[in-house]
């Protein structure tokens, strides 16, 4: 619209032009060379416009004949630079696609037809750690660092390198040099902090982590949690060494996150070791409502030395009113409890959690309640056997590693506050063939040190070598079969019974069998009883006791 409007005011400018010309007509009178000539105003200005329009004409001509060598300099050059970007481009596509071959080849293409361009180096650079070429990919980068609008890059690939290669020094210079070059990126200032942290420097670190926040790099929730890992960290570094720095940098820590469990265990022991009991317990008390974990029970219940285990009863019973129902807290109560010898406490506390499905914990606090109330071995070893195939407890967990205590790294990744509190993937325990519990309860009873009955030691029975249960097994009748020549009796040792613990035990008489023929001893006219050879592990409960007066004995046998 605008354009026709112009178009529209140069007609309109002309038409002015001819309607002044022919209002006021004029003559016009050349003489050159001895002619004369004569014409009117108008017919002068038109042929003084044609031979405008002729001059520009002829100008352009020349310019376009003088312009040709330059023209067709231009073109070939135009030509290689788009086949250089062709080249550029078709290499990154290999690059991704994941063929060294082509990209070797296009960036070759991109080194004849485009050298100058930055993508170039890039090209060469990626296609040789593509084909595995370090060196060749090492000077392209150093190549771009002659550039500066590649700079930044070629930092970054030398870091990468150096880091492969695994020169730490290296890679952490031209992190640095980066970082001094644009503070603003985000891969220097991680590889900074990570480099601080693998250190163990964590003022160094808290500084890296703020110029982060302060740059956006990270959120603020995300800073302020890394900054009291951070803290927690120096805390547990300087505990031994400066007390009184290791418990301002636990406290900064409980400020910043008071749910970092570590931080919080640490400033309440620490606490309570000074004598400020009240401000200790108000701690814990916060940190469990958040987060209840056993290192901060652990530290409520020993928040005042000295005391009875009554006294740490109750605190535990304060933890399970704040944190209702919570496992934890179950725990804690059932463990104050079995340390006052109040074991009906223990027990019924300790029911819901076995109904529910027991923990290796719960399953190790009910052996040692029973050890503790009635010295039931059998009973404990049926516990701890449960403990083997019961679900796991809790841990800290990072990058697939179970650690029974937080770091504020990882040791496989070397990332910060990597470690989770939570459930390590059930990879033990719950896929192995089931076992029947109460067979191991059976051992409280009194039995008999071994099982006696009429069989012949030829035909002794083997046990399976699997770790499951063996089926009971019932000794075969005796055959008749032609008195044998007398043999002597196998002897019996019984050494001592070992002392019962909290760990799978012996708990019957170990006994050694001498010898045997294949054929039994006669005793006027009958086979006489040989003493039946238990084949089972050292430690295993051995076989139940054949209750007096059975007429046929019957016996499990497990392995």
């Amino acid at each position: 619209m605008v354009r026709v409007l112009v178009y529209l005011f140069i007609i309109a400018l002309l038409a002015a032009g001819a309607v002044w010309l022919a209002d006021r007509p004029g003559e016009v009178s050349i003489l050159w060379q001895g002619y004369r000539i004569e014409t009117s105003v108008a017919i002068a200005a038109v042929g003084v416009v044609i031979l405008a329009f002729l001059a520009l004409v002829a100008w352009a001509v020349m310019r376009f004949v003088f312009g040709l060598p330059s023209a067709f300099g231009f073109a070939s050059r135009a030509r290689r630079r788009a086949r250089g970007f062709e080249a550029i481009s078709r290499g990154m596509v290999a690059i991704g696609a994941g063929d060294p071959v082509a990209a070797g080849r296009h960036a070759v293409d991109a080194r004849k037809f485009a050298a100058s361009e930055p993508l170039t180096l890039l090209l060469e650079a990626q296609s040789a750690q593509l084909s595995g070429d370090r060196g060749q990919a090492e000077a392209a980068f150093k190549a771009m660092l002659d550039k500066p609008e590649t700079r930044v890059l070629g930092l970054r690939g030398l870091f990468v390198e150096a880091r492969r290669r695994g020169d730490m020094a290296a890679a952490r210079a031209f992190a640095d040099d980066a970082v001094r070059r644009s503070p603003s990126l985000a891969w220097a200032n991680d590889a900074l902090l990570d480099f601080h942290t693998a250190a163990g420097d964590w003022q160094a670190a808290r500084t890296a982590v703020e110029r982060r926040a302060a740059l956006r790099l990270a959120d603020k929730g995300e800073a302020k949690r890394q900054r009291a890992v951070l803290l927690a960290a120096e805390a547990l570094d300087a505990k031994d060494r400066e007390p009184e720095k290791a418990l301002a940098a636990a406290l900064e820590a409980v400020k910043l996150s008071p749910g970092l469990t570590p931080a919080a265990a640490l400033a309440g022991r620490m606490l309570s070791e000074r004598g400020d009991i009240k401000k200790a317990a108000r701690l814990l008390e916060a940190a469990w409502k958040l987060v209840s974990h056993p290192d901060v029970a652990n530290a409520y219940l020993d928040v005042r030395p000295g005391d009875s285990a009554r006294d740490r009863l109750a605190r535990a019973e304060t933890l399970t009113k704040l944190r209702p129902a919570d496992p934890e807290g179950v725990l804690a109560l059932a463990g104050a409890a079995i340390h006052a010898q109040d074991f009906a406490r223990a027990r019924s506390t300790l029911k819901p959690l076995l109904a529910g499905g027991a923990s290796v914990r719960a399953c190790l606090l009910m052996a040692e309640l029973e050890e503790a109330e009635h010295g039931a071995t059998g009973r404990v070893r049926e516990w701890l056997a449960r403990a083997t195939r019961a679900p796991r407890d809790a841990a800290w967990v990072a990058d697939g590693l179970v650690s029974d205590h937080w770091l504020p790294i990882s040791p496989i990744s070397g990332r910060l506050d990597a470690f989770v509190w939570t459930v390590p993937p059930a990879t033990l325990g719950s896929q192995g063939t089931h076992l029947n519990d109460d067979v191991l309860a059976d051992l409280d009873e009194p039995s008999a040190p071994l099982l006696e009955g009429k069989v012949e030691v030829a035909e002794a029975v083997t046990i399976p070598a699997a770790a499951g249960l063996a089926p009971p097994l019932t000794p075969e009748p005796p055959k008749s079969e032609p008195k044998p020549e007398p043999k002597p009796e196998p002897k019996v040792e019984t050494k001592p019974e070992p002392t019962a613990a909290l760990h799978p035990a012996p708990t019957e008489p170990v006994v050694e069998i001498a010898p045997a023929t294949t054929k039994p001893a006669p005793q006027q006219g009958k086979p006489a009883p040989v003493v039946f050879p238990v084949a089972h592990a050292p430690d295993d409960p051995g076989p139940e006791q054949q209750a007096p007066g059975e007429a046929k004995g019957r016996f499990r046998i497990f392995s």
